[in-house]
């Protein structure tokens, strides 16, 4: 194949990203049928179909281009990054990404420290989950991202990114402040297997996963969440509802209504990370941000 061109490949990306013709056309500022076109001499210069058109998909001749577009895209986003950071040592803007506990207990203080050393950066956050972050990495939309895996659950980030320990978070055992277990120093899991449940994928531990780590048959969902926000998971816990694990950043300070301890057989940790693309120079205040949310999230879980 020849005369491959880098913006015919982030057109066919934008197209499968969104899933639509029109709307790639609308992030680029271009109309439709360019767009079609686009694509077409993409199609003509691979000598294959790149693009299910109903509905719009990758072919696999289409995914191998996907992946040279990820290449070239971090690539640049990688020099980008160097140069800038060759150029001044430090950052005019840092695009920040977060998840949702990180971004409401580590972020804020981590960021006033930031400001106070570089009073002229701008920062920008962005609440999300760690593929979403990755993928943004990547595509050289972000500068830094708070990720997270479990330690029973590893994830490993792609390879085109330095990813760096910040913290052990560990996973907490959250009842009724009457419940019969909530005058126990620990938990173990097994002990809540005949509770009830809330089912929380996206703000809690899926549940499918604690009858295996405790050997144990039970721990049936009767409530069902469809969301992110911690504290709606504690409330149903609060009003006696349910039980429920979450790491220890995600709770508050104090709430009476609920009591937190110690998980045993097994005890689970959920580990924080700070990610950027892999480089061998970054921005000066990149890398101290790096160091001020490590600091903030040691401190938080201390």
């Amino acid at each position: 194949m020849h005369g491959l061109d880098p913006r015919l490949l982030a057109t066919l990306e934008a197209v499968v990203r969104h899933g639509s013709f029109s709307a790639a056309a609308r992030e680029f500022g271009y109309s439709p049928p360019a767009v079609s076109q686009q694509i077409a001499e993409l199609e003509r210069r691979a000598g294959l179909r790149v693009l299910e058109r109903r509905p719009v998909r990758a072919t696999p001749a289409g995914e191998v281009l996907l992946d040279a577009e990820q290449g070239v895209r971090s690539a640049l986003a990688a020099a980008s990054a160097e140069l800038d950071a060759m150029r001044t040592g430090t950052a005019g803007r840092i695009r920040l990404g977060a998840f949702a506990s990180a971004a409401t207990s580590i972020v804020p203080q981590a960021l006033a420290q930031l400001h106070a050393a570089y009073p002229d950066v701008q920062v920008s956050l962005c609440q999300l989950e760690p593929e979403a972050g990755y993928s943004r990495l990547k595509r050289g939309d972000m500068d830094l991202a708070l990720s997270y895996d479990y330690d029973f659950i590893p994830a490993s980030p792609p390879r085109m990114l330095r990813r760096t320990l910040v913290a052990r978070d560990p996973v907490v055992a959250v009842v009724p402040a009457d419940h019969p277990l909530a005058d126990r120093e620990v938990i173990d899991l097994a002990s809540l297997a005949s509770e009830t449940w809330i089912a929380a994928p996206e703000a809690a531990l899926r549940l499918e996963l604690l009858s295996q780590m405790a050997k144990t048959p039970g721990f049936q969902a009767r409530l069902q969440y469809e969301g992110d926000d911690f504290n709606t998971v504690l409330g149903f816990v609060a009003a006696g509802l349910c039980v429920a694990l979450m790491p220890q950043l995600a709770l508050p300070r104090t709430r009476p209504e609920i009591a937190a301890r110690p998980l045993a057989n097994p005890q689970l940790t959920r580990f924080i990370y700070a990610v950027r693309i892999n480089t061998r120079h970054a921005p000066r205040a990149v890398l101290d941000l790096e160091q001020i949310l490590t600091a903030q999230a040691r401190a938080a879980l201390s």
